[in-house]
């Protein structure tokens, strides 16, 4: 989608949203690629989310992202949104078309498979089982991913069976939810285990999992990027498995965004990687 004004703005609400390093990835692009444009944080409360995101076009905004708390109230206020999205109940990206229409699009499914083909290139997902360890907004949209990658076993385990149980029947096969209790032993033979939840986050408790089932040849994720390096993933590494930070999510996940709003499609370069790691 090309955009015919000359300065492009987009930006990303959430509340708070002054920690979002958003900014700082689009603007790294505008002045990489040459586009005349600003990506701006836009602090909005929960309640005021509708008027901030009818006002884009008038504004002349090109679009937006959504984050906390905003990615699931979104749908109620979009005049159209993806199957992606639709799917996965939430919406990251806004785009305002050329008659001011909102379109509301998914994109963190996409950013995490991205992820995976970036830290782990050997992986497919037709290698094996896939264990997902939360049931929240985060998994759903990297359920998603998965199956569009083509995996055909996907565990899911959370400490609430019965979001599991809804996630699982929302998607269908090949997704199956599992009791908490059983989170060690559904390791065996995995070729992917993905953690969603917050769970090994600065500030948190780590996951609380046993990798003594999970073969060396997996290939562990985690969605969390603060620290880079989750306890999860330092056991993986001493397991001798693959890991994958939540950098890389966070990263791609941008890349369709900032396509949509300008018409360039980014790379994820060292140097970009690097700017965003300095602010971890």
């Amino acid at each position: 989608m090309t955009h015919r004004q000359k300065f492009i703005l987009a930006g990303v609400m959430g509340w708070p949203i002054a920690h979002s390093r958003s900014p700082k990835i689009h603007n790294y692009w505008f002045a990489r690629y040459g586009v005349e444009g600003a990506y701006v944080p836009l602090p909005v409360e929960p309640g005021k989310l509708e008027t901030a995101l009818r006002a884009l076009p008038a504004l002349g905004f090109s679009g937006c992202n959504l984050t906390i708390p905003h990615k699931e109230a979104a749908l109620a206020f979009l005049d159209s949104v993806d199957p992606a999205a639709q799917r996965i109940g939430a919406v990251n990206c806004v785009v305002v078309d050329k008659a001011g229409a909102l379109i509301g699009r998914n994109y963190d499914g996409f950013g995490f498979v991205a992820s995976l083909q970036e830290g782990a290139p050997h992986w497919r997902g037709e290698a094996g089982p896939c264990v997902v360890i939360g049931a929240g907004g985060g998994a759903r949209a990297i359920v998603w991913g998965l199956i569009e990658a083509g995996a055909r076993e996907i565990r899911l385990l959370n400490r609430t069976r019965a979001r599991a149980d809804r996630l699982a029947q929302d998607f269908g096969a090949p997704v199956a939810a599992y009791d908490w209790e059983e989170r060690h032993d559904a390791l065996a033979g995995a070729a992917l285990l993905v953690n969603t939840t917050s769970q090994g986050m600065v500030g948190q408790e780590p996951l609380d999992l046993s990798l003594a089932a999970l073969p060396a040849s997996a290939v562990v994720a985690d969605i969390v990027y603060a620290p880079l390096e989750t306890p999860l993933l330092a056991a993986a590494r001493a397991r001798g498995a693959t890991p994958v930070d939540g950098l890389g999510m966070l990263l791609h996940q941008a890349r369709p965004a900032f396509r949509d709003w300008t018409g360039v499609a980014p790379e994820v370069t060292p140097e970009l990687r690097a700017l965003i790691e300095a602010t971890l």
